[in-house]
């Protein structure tokens, strides 16, 4: 868990010390690489690392990620301008990724699946008090201190996560033989490294720093397509692949990856519209705003600390289901609050979502690491935060090109007596409406209408992302997800500590070999159903 904190607070400390950082640095045209340099890093290094703790383990690819984060904290403190300071921010995302992949698949190994929604959840709190604390804390640092004491921070806390490991984790499962470790398909991982660099450059500044149609993003989605070719060739021809062909082969994961991704593209309405809907069109301060996103945060660790006793009744896949098509029905409801509404209703949209998404991601996180070994949960868990990560970076792009497509279109429609001197995008338009004042009524409340009228149909387009994780998991996740032998032995040492029977509560005694969803882990290798 203090290793989750480092990559959770990092998050949200930054965001409210960016006015600082660009008035002692300078960099005011570039200083949104400071974020999207540190999401390149972690989402590309995801497989990687997955892979990389398959085969030498888990516990040095964690060690390696605090330490690469922490490097990169320190060096951050000590940037001299915003150059220096984004190329740390990379560095930071380098130990990042290994950060949020490995510690998911760690609690996967220590934990059985009676267990592992609490754990899970736990972690998911992480997330949940750091996007409460973050804000408040990186304003007073930067207030009271000095901006570089947000990196500092993590010091402290990452040395602590760092001893705690170092003394007492110790791997007990299934090691790679020592001839298979030494080989690593750095080839392929180069290739990744491209193809997901140039594909998430293009998406975070397509129609930002450049049109979409312009020269700069066409040559940066033709060289991803080359790299995700290449990528394609190596990993086929590799010994050890980085991303083996079975995380697409097998529907289990197959279903999970396109739900996941499509979960990216949804989160992405209430994470970056939902505070500009608060400020903007119901005239709350900041922290107020942060407030009303934050209790999504606090139902979602509730509702998948309770989903075992939802997913163990119907399974997986109908839970998973449950979820998604309760969150379609949250995000449509969204577009029908009242105008201007108060603040307690977009609240209990948020709450609500929230509880909703609680049984969708973690059964299915859950789902595909029980049904792999050890020697493949690695990679099987990065990929499918690698898909998530990725849909959300998708997402950003086509919400923020739905955004500016409805804006632009209430603007050109405004009446002719406010027309002239209009701002012209979201970020503008939100920043006159701080300085309401200087605005006629007319013109302030036509703006604020504007405002709920882009961020509803980025609402509709995400119930859209909700209902494509549905079709995914009823065309092509399996009814029963397989549980592999690894899993169920785990299920059966946890259920010997309790009833001396050795059973377990996922269906039938342990290794019975009942997978049944075509997967290469099906057979003999899955020793049940859940």
């Amino acid at each position: 868990m203090l290793g989750m904190a480092l990559a959770a607070l990092d998050s949200t400390i930054l965001a409210t010390a960016v006015p600082r950082i660009v008035g002692d640095l300078g960099g005011f045209s570039v200083f949104s690489w400071l974020f999207s340099g540190y999401l390149l890093a972690v989402t590309v290094t995801l497989p990687v690392y997955g892979k990389l703790s398959d085969t030498f383990g888990r516990k040095p690819i964690l060690i390696t990620g605090i330490v690469l984060f922490l490097a990169g904290s320190l060096a951050c403190a000590s940037a001299w301008n915003m150059a220096s300071l984004i190329a740390f921010r990379v560095l930071q995302g380098l130990g990042g990724g290994a950060l949020q992949g490995t510690v998911q698949t760690i609690a996967a190994d220590l934990y059985p699946m009676e267990q592992r929604p609490k754990i899970q959840a736990k972690l998911s709190g992480v997330w949940a008090a750091s996007s409460v604390v973050g804000p408040g804390l990186g304003g007073l640092l930067t207030t009271y201190a000095d901006w570089r004491w947000i990196f500092l921070v993590n010091l402290p806390v990452g040395l602590v996560a760092l001893w705690l490991i170092v003394r007492c984790f110790t791997e007990t499962g299934h090691r790679p033989a020592t001839a298979r470790r030494t080989r690593v398909d750095w080839p392929g991982a180069l290739a990744i490294f491209a193809c997901g660099g140039l594909l998430l450059t293009a998406l975070v500044q397509g129609g930002v720093a450049w049109p979409w149609l312009s020269t700069p993003s066409l040559l940066l989605f033709a060289g991803s397509a080359v790299c995700a070719a290449a990528t394609v060739l190596i990993e086929r021809r590799a010994a050890e692949p980085i991303i083996p062909g079975w995380v697409w082969r097998r529907p289990t994961i197959r279903a999970v990856n396109l739900a996941l991704g499509a979960l990216g593209l949804l989160m992405v309405a209430p994470t970056v519209f939902l505070p500009t809907y608060a400020q903007a069109v119901l005239g709350l301060g900041p922290t107020a705003a942060g407030f009303v996103l934050s209790v999504m945060t606090l139902s979602w660790p509730v509702s998948a600390a309770l989903s075992s006793h939802v997913y163990r009744r119907i399974g997986i896949r109908n839970c998973a289901m449950l979820g998604t098509g309760g969150a379609g029905l949250v995000l449509l409801a969204f577009p029908l609050l009242p105008y201007p509404g108060a603040a307690w209703q977009p609240a209990l949209v948020m709450l609500a979502l929230g509880g909703a998404l609680g049984l969708f991601q973690l059964p299915l996180i859950i789902g595909v690491q029980s049904s792999v070994g050890h020697a493949e949960r690695g990679t099987a868990t990065a990929a499918i935060l690698f898909c998530r990560q990725v849909g959300q970076s998708v997402g950003a792009a086509l919400f923020g090109a739905v955004a500016n497509a409805t804006l632009n279109s209430r603007l050109a429609d405004a009446p002719r007596d406010i027309r002239t001197g209009l701002p012209d995008d979201l970020d503008a338009v939100s920043r006159a409406l701080e300085h309401a004042g200087a605005l006629t009524a007319h013109t302030a409340d036509y703006l604020r209408r504007a405002v709920a009228a882009t961020v509803d149909h980025v609402y509709l387009g995400a119930a859209a992302a909700a209902g494509l994780a549905l079709v995914a998991l009823v065309l092509l996740a399996p009814r029963h997800f397989p549980v592999h032998a690894d899993a169920r032995a785990a299920e059966a040492r946890a259920a010997d500590a309790h009833t001396g029977d050795g059973r377990t509560e996922a269906g039938g005694p342990a290794g019975t070999g009942e997978g049944d969803d075509g997967s290469e882990a099906g057979g003999a290798q899955a020793g049940g159903r859940a």
